[in-house]
């Protein structure tokens, strides 16, 4: 029996790995259709608490779902009218950069001994030595392509996000009507509402942690006269969703244009490595966990993985999407009994995970499905 038990575990932990790779295939290969009903799926999350206030207010469901994705596409609109200016921007302001940037890369042409001319410009030594002009065409030929299909993605977002916020208006009458069991509608109701719950909590803090951030990296490189802050403070707000090493990467693309502009006063590079490391240390160290209530962390090693993974299976946007989704999971396995040890491992605090564990037996204790 004992060697019977074990070939059955080895069977599972097999078809378990087996179900993880084929999943992972299976999402590289659809990336087109997952990638955009992933965003509205994480978009509804962030607006099912507004549509809910709003309800308090007696305003009808879906004109409150009009009204709040009327007001995010005016500040989708604005973010991109000012990102857009702000490329103009630097286009315009590329000569005054370009004197900096050829000392730079002369310094670098000598050291690895490159081909360099100084009566050609930076970009003309750059197409001689590196010979990026084919690579820049098929760049050129990416974002055309992609600008044109952005509009049908776009819509295909909204269009999810009104139909899921719908759905989550009528989704306990549904779980009311499906399961005709007290003791199972009970149950897979409390883990449903429940994963809803702390799902929407952790999706609705982070956006407006990052968004936070984003305001604040903009108001503090304007201080200082640092050119495009929108552009920093958009990276702020991007790079956000990716814990710890989005800070870093945040604090050095923000810092080395500093020294760039700045150079050589020093005290304003300063300024503005010390301002962007404290803003994201601050909301993301001490308001973010206070907000949440718990902790919600993972693993550095699980981040690693999930970053690797994730930007594997749908690139760039996989890695920013990375944390997100894994927290979901994780939030996922805390509300499912069987799976809490998964949340336990992948988690950063089991300490903390296990008096939550304890919280959630107490109350399932006092409310018996």
């Amino acid at each position: 029996m004992p060697r019977n038990g074990n070939y059955a575990r080895s069977i599972f932990v097999m078809l378990v790995l087996f179900g993880i790779v084929l999943l992972c295939t299976v999402l590289k290969t659809t990336a087109s259709f997952v990638l955009p009903l992933t965003f509205a799926l994480l978009l509804s999350f962030v607006f099912y608490p507004f549509c809910k206030g709003m309800k308090k207010l007696h305003v009808p469901w879906l004109v409150s779902i009009v009204i709040i994705l009327a007001i995010a596409i005016v500040v989708i609109y604005f973010i991109v009218t000012l990102l857009v200016t702000s490329l103009q921007t630097i286009i315009e302001a590329y000569p005054r950069y370009e004197a900096r940037f050829m000392s730079i890369y002369k310094t670098l042409a000598v050291t690895l001994k490159l081909p360099f001319d100084e009566d050609l410009s930076l970009f003309s030594n750059l197409m001689n030595s590196l010979n990026i002009r084919g690579f820049l065409q098929n760049i050129a030929i990416s974002l055309s392509t992609s600008l044109v299909s952005f509009s049908k993605i776009f819509l295909m977002i909204v269009l999810l996000v009104i139909f899921l916020l719908m759905e989550f208006n009528t989704m306990k009458l549904k779980f009311n009507v499906a399961f005709t069991s007290a003791e199972t509608h009970e149950k897979i109701l409390r883990i449903v509402r429940n994963t809803i719950a702390e799902v929407t909590h952790y999706i609705s803090i982070k956006f407006l942690i990052s968004l936070a951030t984003g305001l604040l990296v903009t108001i503090g490189t304007s201080i200082v006269k640092m050119d495009f802050p929108v552009i920093w403070g958009f990276l702020a707000f991007i790079l956000n969703f990716i814990p710890n090493f989005g800070s870093i990467i945040s604090c050095l693309v923000t810092g080395l244009f500093a020294l760039l502009q700045f150079y050589p006063r020093i005290g304003h590079v300063v300024y503005v490595f010390v301002m962007v490391l404290s803003v994201n240390m601050i909301l993301g160290n001490f308001v973010e966990p206070r907000w949440e209530g718990r902790d919600l962390g993972l693993s550095p090693f699980i981040i690693l993985v999930s970053l690797s993974l994730w930007g594997y299976i749908w690139g760039f946007v996989g890695m920013i999407l990375a944390v997100p989704m894994t927290v979901i999971i994780k939030i996922i396995c805390e509300n499912v009994e069987s799976l809490r040890p998964v949340a336990i491992m992948i988690g950063g605090n089991p300490g903390k995970l296990g008096k939550y564990s304890d919280a959630m037996a107490g109350e399932e204790a006092q409310n018996p499905s």
